[in-house]
């Protein structure tokens, strides 16, 4: 049987979204539950997967990483192991924060972190393009961030 959230777990995923170190008491005032049956919703939303987990959600540049950049990878697709050699690659690479496969002109879509260009050019050289299967590598740098959310929008849940 699969858990199907109501209107108030789509109200505590959203107030999760937006802290999820939100005391549960303070959670369950604001969805008018006491204590208890929201902590079992909160645990249900977990064990069902609508909860993957919880982070501190860092600022890069006070942390020493001032360079972002989006990197679009093409592999040479007639080298089938070396997909998995490249996603093996990546989740070992810790200034790749995300990698994305991609229908259309590029295979994978990466967003990298950096404390600065030399550094970046270190990973883009010396790991990323002397991976087997590499065909075409470009890199778009970010200039300005104008909206970084974490917080998916749960309106098609209560429909």
């Amino acid at each position: 049987m699969t858990y199907s959230p109501d209107r108030v777990d789509v109200r505590i995923l959203t107030l999760l979204q937006r802290d999820g170190r939100l005391p549960n008491v303070e959670l369950a005032q604001q969805v008018a539950l006491s204590p208890s049956p929201c902590l079992r919703r909160v645990r249900q939303l977990e064990e069902a997967g609508f909860i993957r987990g919880y982070a501190a959600l860092l600022d890069p540049r006070r942390i020493g990483l001032g360079l972002q950049a989006y990197v679009s990878v093409t592999l040479d697709k007639r080298r089938e192991p070396s997909v998995q050699a490249f996603h093996n690659a990546v989740q070992a690479a810790p200034e790749v924060l995300s990698c994305m496969a991609l229908t259309g002109e590029m295979d994978y879509l990466l967003h990298v972190v950096a404390e600065d260009l030399e550094h970046f050019s270190r990973f883009l050289m010396d790991r990323l393009l002397k991976l087997e299967g590499v065909a075409n590598v470009k890199s778009s740098f970010v200039l300005q961030s104008i909206k970084e959310s974490t917080q998916l929008p749960l309106a098609q849940m209560t429909r």
